[in-house]
């Protein structure tokens, strides 16, 4: 008996036909994709603002403060200017002033600003609190006034002469308080820091309510399921959850202390009076820069003092973005 052959066709095969996985040599050329010009042109108008303004007077800084001038001659003398600032007397001991009193500036912001402002946007956040709207625009409204209106302003109010501080403590009985802060070198420094901390509280309690509202609204009525209602579902539940908005503000508030310069400038002058109590690295900076009354300009030692400055505000925000944020631990919704 004849027995019929059956035909083996391979996987992949058909009789008669190619491998169904086979391409040709165009199918395994490469996708050429367009160049997307347009994303160059649209950065480019920023990149040249952000460079113009910001990279280019930072590495001209950095520049300056490695050259000095003598008889109107520039002179390479690398980092001379470093060891003049921290190791001369004369140089020395105002730098050490100043960022003591930064400091203690940056301090005053971060244990009454931000607690305040975290106590605000907590009562913000309560959705039976009626004029809510009210609340918010009449905290944050001081953060729009220029600095210049609110230092003469604080400085009017503050006056012993013709302030109305004195007027109104000694309504409520409390005359006895009141003393010529501004004026003194134990109280100037603490009062302006006071009148920076009432300007600018909008900001760490806007951004606190934001985050706090952006809390899903599961979270909140699992809490409350669970019986944790009022202040112990702000400590437990919410405060955990904005800690990296906390965080935020601390190193926002960092950097703008640091850099602080106007209030103090249109407050107590250039000299930051009295006695230098209220200098902090702004105002020492202005005045080894550009100079004042007697004091002649040294825009090379000026730039070292602002290179020291960049230095710190740098240090502090890398280990703040390299170290805390990382262990700090974020929720994902």
């Amino acid at each position: 008996m004849a027995i019929s052959q059956q035909e083996t066709v391979a996987p992949g095969f058909g009789p008669g036909m190619m491998p169904q996985d086979s391409r040709s040599v165009t199918d395994l050329a490469p996708i050429r994709r367009p160049w997307r010009w347009h994303i160059a042109v649209f950065l480019a108008p920023a990149l040249l603002v952000y460079s113009a303004l910001m990279i280019v007077p930072l590495f001209e800084t950095l520049r300056l403060s490695l050259f000095t001038s003598k008889d109107q001659v520039v002179s390479f003398v690398g980092f001379d200017n470093f060891t003049t600032l921290f190791g001369d007397p004369r140089w020395s001991q105002g730098f050490w002033n100043a960022l003591w009193n930064n400091t203690f500036f940056f301090m005053i912001h971060m244990l009454v600003q931000n607690p305040i402002g975290v106590g605000l946007a907590a009562l913000l956040s309560v959705p039976r609190l009626r004029g809510r709207a009210f609340y918010r625009t009449a905290f944050f409204m001081p953060t729009m006034l220029s600095f210049v209106i609110v230092g003469f302003a604080w400085k009017l109010i503050l006056s012993p002469l013709w302030g109305v501080a004195p007027s109104i403590l000694a309504a409520i009985g409390l005359k006895f308080l009141f003393g010529p802060w501004l004026g003194q070198e134990t109280t100037a420094l603490t009062a302006l820091s006071l009148v920076s901390v009432w300007q600018y509280i909008g900001v760490p309690m806007m951004l606190i309510y934001a985050a706090l509202l952006s809390i899903p609204d599961e979270v909140i009525e699992a809490a409350e399921c669970d019986g944790v209602v009022g202040a112990a579902q702000f400590w437990k539940i919410k405060l955990p959850l904005v800690l990296p908005s906390i965080g935020l503000v601390s190193i926002l508030t960092f950097v703008g202390n640091f850099n602080a310069f106007d209030l103090i400038y249109v407050s107590q002058g250039a000299l930051a009076g009295p006695n230098f109590s209220t200098d902090i690295l702004g105002t020492f900076l202005y005045r080894t820069f550009f100079g004042y009354q007697l004091q002649l300009g040294d825009p090379h030692m000026g730039a070292t003092i602002a290179t020291v400055m960049f230095l710190i505000i740098l240090a502090v925000v890398s280990f703040y973005l390299l170290v805390i944020q990382r262990r700090m631990r974020r929720y994902q919704f």
